[in-house]
């Protein structure tokens, strides 16, 4: 970002026109975007319109005082992440923001990590509205996607395998890093990333579109995303510790503690979980590859219902503690 100085802004329009007037690509399907009482945009035919909507609040899902760039990376990047998780092509958002005060420093590098991933997933923003009070971020967006190419949690079936996008527990290691809970050695740089600046599976997500049967983003955890697949399709998974991909700071955690539920239940990855019949392995195989990134069979979709986490030595780990919840306790 340039060190040059801020402009002054003496309203919310003036912050508006400054900031989000212009963030993302050009798109053809916008008629008309930020700066009017609407947004008027051109879905294209035969195309299902996907809509997610995710909200971060200081204090609850970011840390007071967190980098404004890297807030703006990721309150986006979760939004892509469902997006990615149904298949869609990402194409437009608005953005709802609530700023105790105008601090144009901070709302400059917000901007900025926003628009980066915006270009490089080539969504607008066209719309949205600006507010006083405690810091929030609230996101929706949409995407386009072919009928019958949706990624849907309700179609997974026994015998489909069970794959995993990237390492797992990474985010979990790298909030108990910053909590003071572990210390990420000479991984820390690399779990504060995988914490603060998720990359959703977009490109991934796109070309699994009517090749897998279900999937989800896994936002809270393998075991409860995987259990919401399981209830949506009437159905139950395993899946086998021994099978988690971990990256190299988690597998010197496991060293160390023999902690499982980081891997399980830690939640913030956004990899994507999904099933697929067993006789399309070699397709999903090279659609990982072309999509650059690394996937793993970690289970079975099974007859039943709930989700059976078996241990290295084959005895099934209790999952009483299944994922993040946002009004428990």
């Amino acid at each position: 970002m340039s060190d040059a100085p801020h402009p002054m802004i003496q309203s919310e329009f003036d912050l508006i026109q400054t900031y989000f007037a212009a963030l993302g690509p050009h798109r053809e399907d916008v008629d008309l975007g930020v700066g009017d009482d609407c947004a008027l945009l051109r879905p294209p035919p035969n195309r299902l319109l996907a809509q997610t909507q995710d909200t971060l609040a200081e204090g609850v899902h970011f840390a007071v005082g967190a980098d404004p760039e890297a807030l703006g990376h990721k309150a986006l990047a979760v939004n892509l992440s469902d997006l990615a998780a149904m298949g869609a092509e990402p194409a437009w958002f608005s953005l709802g923001l609530t700023l105790p005060q105008a601090d144009t420093a901070w709302v400059a590098a917000f901007a900025h990590g926003m628009a980066v991933l915006a270009r490089a997933h080539g969504v607008r923003l066209v719309g949205g509205d600006t507010t006083r009070g405690p810091r929030s971020i609230s996101i929706h967006a949409q995407g386009f996607v072919a009928a019958g190419r949706e990624l849907r949690r309700s179609r997974a079936r026994p015998g489909d395998l069970v794959y995993v996008s990237g390492t797992l527990g990474d985010a979990a290691l790298g909030l108990m890093q910053q909590q003071g809970e572990w210390d990420g050695g000479a991984q820390h740089a690399a779990l504060a990333e995988r914490l603060h600046r998720p990359e959703p599976r977009v490109l991934l997500g796109r070309r699994l579109g009517g090749v897998a049967h279900a999937a989800i983003d896994l936002s809270d955890g393998l075991a409860a995303d995987l259990g919401h697949i399981c209830t949506a399709s009437g159905v139950g998974a395993r899946f086998e510790l021994g099978r988690l991909p971990l990256s190299a700071a988690g597998r010197a955690y496991l060293a160390v503690t023999g902690d499982w539920m980081p891997f399980i239940a830690g939640g913030d990855d956004y990899e994507l979980c999904f099933t697929l019949d067993p006789a399309l392995e070699r397709e999903a195989a090279a659609i990982c590859r072309a999509a650059g990134c690394v996937c793993r069979h970690v289970g079975e979709v099974v007859a039943g219902d709930g989700v059976h986490c078996i241990a290295p030595d084959g005895a099934e780990l209790s999952l009483a503690r299944g994922g993040y919840e946002h009004f428990s306790g």
